[in-house]
């Protein structure tokens, strides 16, 4: 057909309408709980005619992703490379350029160790306007979830976000980050966790700081558990911890009501 309304193209095997103008936005999906999905989000999932998602985007968000649009996984489940980074990419490009409505879906906010910078940087070299929608993220969902507050002002007052994993899959580095005072989040350390263990008492942080592992957190399998830096790595083996979970390292975890601790770990009244 001459036009434009009436040329396809195929999207990761399957076939779409192609339009004239293409956007790509990139919705922050939040911790995974529906109803912390922003109503912005929401909006731009419904009009969405292609929808790119990843392996944190939790399964009660999956369930709603509008019947119309094309869903496209792109996870990288256990750290492992599903899909290059660079693929997502190129399947972003392609499906903007048909004129296509597409959304790219992470889990938390987008902006927060979610590489959006990469894309994002590629969609403008590619030409192609780029719309963000933040959600709520990982750090923000299971303070409430604790209900504690990270700057707690009798024990913080500073917090950090920190990934565990750098781009190369080695350790980050989080010297001087936890300690008196101070309250760290540390994203994707499941596998980091006896290196991070070994690198905080080597600073001399006391085997007893008090950490806590949330997973899953808003979502319907959320646990809680309360350990010490020096137990952390035996704790996540005890009590087979799985992804999406993260830690928060600091003196706001002594304030978690302990009526909710999982059973096995140390209670917040010991450390």
């Amino acid at each position: 057909m001459s036009s434009s309304e009436g040329q396809t193209i195929d999207i990761a095997g399957g076939v779409v309408v192609r339009r004239s103008v293409g956007l790509v936005t990139l919705v922050g999906a939040g911790p995974g709980d529906p109803d912390l999905l922003t109503r912005k989000g929401y909006a731009a999932l419904q009009v969405a005619e292609v929808v790119f998602f990843d392996d944190l985007v939790s399964p009660e968000i999956v369930d709603i992703l509008p019947d119309h649009a094309r869903c496209i996984y792109v996870g990288k489940p256990h750290h492992k490379a599903m899909i290059a980074q660079s693929d997502i990419i190129s399947q972003l490009i392609a499906a903007a350029r048909s004129g296509l409505r597409v959304v790219r879906l992470k889990g938390g906010d987008p902006m927060v160790f979610g590489r959006s910078a990469e894309e994002i940087d590629a969609l403008r070299g590619a030409g192609i306007p780029v719309e963000i929608i933040p959600g709520v993220t990982a750090a923000s969902a299971s303070a409430a979830a604790m209900k504690i507050s990270l700057t707690h002002r009798e024990y913080a007052s500073r917090v950090t976000f920190v990934t565990a994993t750098r781009r190369a899959g080695a350790l980050a580095d989080v010297r001087g980050l936890a300690g008196l005072g101070r309250t760290v989040v540390i994203y994707m350390g499941l596998c980091k966790a006896r290196g991070l263990r070994q690198v905080l008492l080597a600073e001399g942080l006391d085997a007893a700081w008090p950490v806590a592992v949330v997973e899953h957190a808003t979502r319907p399998a959320q646990r809680i558990i309360v350990t010490t830096v020096a137990d952390l790595p035996d704790a996540l083996i005890r009590e087979n911890v799985q992804s999406p979970a993260l830690f928060i390292v600091g003196e706001v975890v002594r304030t978690y009501v302990t009526e909710n601790v999982v059973s096995g770990a140390v209670s917040v009244a010991s450390i």
